[in-house]
C-alpha cells in the first residue's frame, strides 16, 4: 500500500472513530434524564456539559486536523471558548441556561477526557502505521 492510500485510510478510520464517538455521547446527553442511579443530582446538572464538550471536541477537531501539529490544541481552543461562552453569557440568549460555575469544570472534563482519549489513540495509530511501514 502506497503512503497516499495509507494516509487516505488512516483519515477515513479517523473520520468513523470521530462519528463513533459523538453519537454516544449525543445519546448520553440526550437520555440523562431517564438515569435514576447513584449521584443522580451529579449526572442531572453535569453530564450534558460534561458530554456536549466531549461530542464538540470530536466535532471541531475534523475542521483542525488541516494542521496536524496544534489541530488538537487549536480544537480544545475553540471548544474550550465556545462552551464556557455559552455558559458565561447564559446561552447566548438563545437557549435557556442556568449560571452554575461547576459547569465550567464540567466543561473542562469533558473536553479533557475527549482529547484524552484521542491522544492516546492517536499514539496507537501512529505505533501501528510506523510497523506496517516497516513490515
Amino acid at each position: 500500500m502506497t503512503n497516499s492510500k495509507r494516509h487516505k485510510a488512516f483519515d477515513s478510520r479517523s473520520e468513523l472513530r470521530n462519528v463513533l464517538f459523538v453519537l454516544p455521547a449525543i445519546a448520553l446527553f440526550l437520555l440523562k434524564r431517564q438515569y435514576t442511579g447513584p449521584f443522580q443530582g451529579l449526572v442531572f446538572s453535569y453530564a450534558g456539559n460534561v458530554t456536549v464538550s466531549f461530542a464538540f471536541y470530536f466535532v471541531v477537531l475534523k475542521l483542525c486536523m488541516s494542521s496536524p501539529q496544534f489541530g488538537r490544541v487549536i480544537a480544545v481552543a475553540v471548544v474550550l471558548v465556545c462552551v464556557e461562552s455559552f455558559e458565561l453569557f447564559d446561552g447566548f440568549r438563545i437557549m435557556s441556561n442556568t449560571y452554575d460555575a461547576f459547569d465550567l469544570l464540567a466543561n473542562v472534563i469533558g473536553v479533557g477526557l475527549a482529547l484524552s482519549l484521542d491522544t492516546i489513540l492517536g499514539r496507537k495509530r501512529q505505533k501501528d502505521l510506523e510497523t506496517n511501514a516497516e513490515g
